[in-house]
């Protein structure tokens, strides 16, 4: 599928940079296409030339955030293969997360109306994390214990509730960022990592696959978000 130009290109990133920025300080709700077209310093009709809907928009923000999120994984997957542990492999994600005002927002329930509108579109269709072939994979190479129940949804609630506690219970003296990270890799070693330590060549394997897994869901990222197969990343 042939390219649109740069200046296309720079110019559907200047507006969702301006969507970003508007989602931290706002929310969702009191957003409109005006206030975004007015952020980036365009005209209304020009944000209307990239997606149609704000809906739209706001998905390819968050695809946009995924595609720099799994990138950051593949990195320290690539520069160590034991990153692949599910207690590393977590807290790397949790630390990113962190980082990314946008996803945090996502993670810890400030943006619940975007969250509820993405549920029903078809960006549904797109597991973000790819939970199934994960969780396969991990099984597949004994990277997690096979006697947990209903695994995915403890590995959720877990995850999530690390993200969410603060929102919960905003009179909980929390550790900083680190340390939150830190204890969210304890408990997920102690509850889902089998004993013994791991054979590093199946680690090598295991990390390898999973870099293809979060390969295979940039394209279709790309695709939605601009509309034909992007070359670089966005920045």
């Amino acid at each position: 599928m042939p390219g649109r130009p740069r200046q296309d290109l720079n110019r559907a990133d200047r507006i969702l940079d301006a969507a970003a920025d508007l989602l931290i300080r706002l929310g969702y709700r009191k957003i409109t296409i005006e206030d975004i077209a007015q952020q980036a310093g365009i005209g209304k009709g020009t944000v209307y030339l990239h997606w149609r809907t704000k809906q739209q928009l706001f998905e390819a923000l968050i695809l946009r955030e995924a595609i720099t999120y799994v990138g950051e994984l593949m990195d320290g997957l690539r520069a160590d293969p034991s990153m692949v542990l599910p207690h590393r492999l977590m807290a790397a994600s949790f630390l990113i997360v962190h980082d990314r005002p946008v996803l945090r927002s996502m993670f810890s329930g400030d943006a619940k109306q975007l969250q509820a509108r993405m549920a029903d579109s078809a960006m549904r269709g797109h597991d973000l994390f790819a939970t199934a072939r994960f969780f396969d994979l991990l099984t597949r190479h004994g990277l997690v214990r096979d006697d947990v129940p209903n695994q995915a949804y403890a590995w959720s609630a877990v995850h999530s509730g690390f993200h969410l506690l603060g929102n919960l219970d905003p009179t909980t003296a929390e550790p900083d960022v680190r340390a939150r990270a830190d204890s969210l890799a304890h408990v997920v070693r102690a509850a889902f990592e089998p004993a013994g330590p791991p054979d590093p060549q199946v680690l090598a394997v295991a990390a390898a696959e999973i870099i293809g897994v979060f390969e295979d869901v940039i394209p279709p990222y790309r695709e939605r978000i601009y509309g034909y197969q992007r070359t670089s990343e966005p920045t």
